[in-house]
């Protein structure tokens, strides 16, 4: 198991050519604000939300899908949805996009409800099906999925048993490690596993939240978090804490034959502000 993917290589320089795969980027926990100036304990969030986006199209464009998976916005204000739809909107590429904690989703819903970049439960490409869960819980930083969904989820794996696929929800359903963290994860993850091991063409799931990486495995299925586009979290730390790693996104090639490459990158520098003594935030 990886805690941090760090600053890997790209890999996609030696098999972005190959037939039949697909190169998907993972950004998360943009917590943009109404006011574009806001600010997240210190960090500018449409700043550095811009320069992750600048440095993938600089260094890993073109790309075939995009999942933003989740806390979009921090304050869920229907201006800072329209300005994350209209700016990846126009790269001309399908995006996915799910709620985390802090975004709204009837806001969300009217927001992404056509175009290249929405809100679906399931969107197909090549070999590969992309389930979206929403795993946000009312009023609570901590997720669940609900048993409507797990059978909407059971229902949409067992309609396509030869695509593989890749779960992608918001909340993170395994242990990070860290006490503060694992008390707002997936509450009724057993059941989300109880589905995911009906089904073996499950490669893969991947989730934000945690503002930071992680790669493991369960029952051969890949586990994947990732860096937020802003602040980080100290991994594996008891209590809330901030990290000093830059921000990043996540690469995924998914081959045709089921076999995932992925990286977390990271930018060169932290961005400037940001609050290494914070406690916490709403």
């Amino acid at each position: 198991m990886t805690v941090d993917g760090g600053n890997s290589t790209d890999r996609w320089s030696i098999v972005k050519d190959e037939p039949g795969s697909l190169r998907v980027l993972q950004i998360t926990d943009t917590h943009l604000f109404a006011d574009r100036r806001g600010t997240l304990v210190g960090v500018d969030t449409e700043a550095s939300h811009a320069a992750v986006m600048e440095r993938i199209l600089d260094d890993h464009w073109p790309v075939d899908l995009i999942l933003a998976t989740g806390d979009l916005v921090h304050d869920g204000a229907e201006s800072a949805y329209r300005r994350f739809k209209n700016n990846l909107e126009e790269l001309g590429v399908r995006t996915l996009v799910i709620p985390g904690n802090h975004d709204d989703p009837q806001v969300m819903r009217r927001v992404f409800d056509g175009g290249r970049v929405t809100w679906s439960e399931n969107a197909v490409l090549g070999r590969w099906q992309f389930l979206m869960l929403d795993s946000q819980r009312a009023g609570d930083s901590g997720g669940e999925i609900g048993a409507e969904q797990l059978e909407l989820l059971d229902r949409r794996l067992g309609q396509h048993p030869s695509h593989h696929a890749l779960v992608c929800l918001h909340h993170h359903p395994v242990a990070m490690g860290s006490t503060w963290i694992d008390r707002i994860g997936v509450a009724d993850a057993d059941g989300l596993f109880d589905v995911l091991d009906r089904h073996p063409q499950v490669r893969g799931v991947v989730w934000g939240h945690v503002h930071q990486a992680f790669d493991g495995q369960r029952n051969g299925v890949r586990l994947l978090a990732s860096p937020s586009t802003c602040i980080q979290f100290e991994p594996q730390s008891p209590e809330f804490a901030l990290d000093q790693r830059p921000a990043g996104f996540r690469w995924l090639q998914l081959h045709a034959s089921g076999r995932m490459d992925t990286a977390v990158v990271r930018m060169r520098e932290v961005g400037e502000g940001v609050d290494l003594q914070c406690e916490g935030y709403r």
